[in-house]
């Protein structure tokens, strides 16, 4: 039988491939088109990407994250700090991929530094250490893993598919 940690860390991969398929194919103009009234592909997979790391690198090892590490900040002309979360619509309109090459690199590094992490976890700790997400408050390391970042990113996978759709590119094949 699978324990916790194997759990997330078969979901999380599974997750983050879902995330590179549905993104994989799509153009810059295409990633940045916005619906009327929504937000752009990049702005569904920006925000998502960016928690994690917060989550995973600043939040549970209290480290500086892939973001910043990286000069992705700089490179991208993205916020340093933000991710998305209470954005005005005019502020998530601005973020605009502009460097398909340095976002792959970002995603994927970041995509790395999470399951080094998980692995190197005891599985005891998902349940026995406490974080701190702001503004959510306290939780357990698995609350953070599994609720914020996990389930979290399936909801954005849905939101990339629905821009695809829309951008008649049609849905993603499991």
């Amino acid at each position: 039988m699978l324990d916790a940690k194997q759990i997330l860390l078969d979901g999380l991969r599974d997750m983050h491939a879902l995330l590179d398929k549905a993104v994989a194919d799509m153009t810059v103009e295409q990633l940045n088109w916005r619906p009327e009234r929504g937000l752009s592909a990049f702005f569904s997979l920006w925000h998502y990407v960016r928690t994690e790391d917060n989550i995973v690198n600043f939040v549970a090892q209290g480290r500086n994250t892939v973001w910043l590490e990286g000069g992705y900040d700089q490179r991208l002309g993205l916020p340093r700090t933000s991710q998305g979360t209470g954005m005005t619509p005019e502020e998530a309109a601005a973020v605009v991929l502009r460097d398909l090459d340095a976002w792959r690199a970002y995603q994927r590094a970041t995509w790395e530094a999470t399951h080094a992490f998980v692995a190197g976890l005891d599985a005891a700790e998902l349940e026995s250490r406490a974080v701190t997400i702001k503004p959510l408050g306290a939780m357990p390391l698995w609350n953070a893993l599994w609720g914020v970042c996990l389930s979290h990113g399936y909801r954005h996978v849905g939101e990339i598919e629905y821009v695809r759709g829309l951008l008649g590119l049609g849905g993603l094949t499991i």
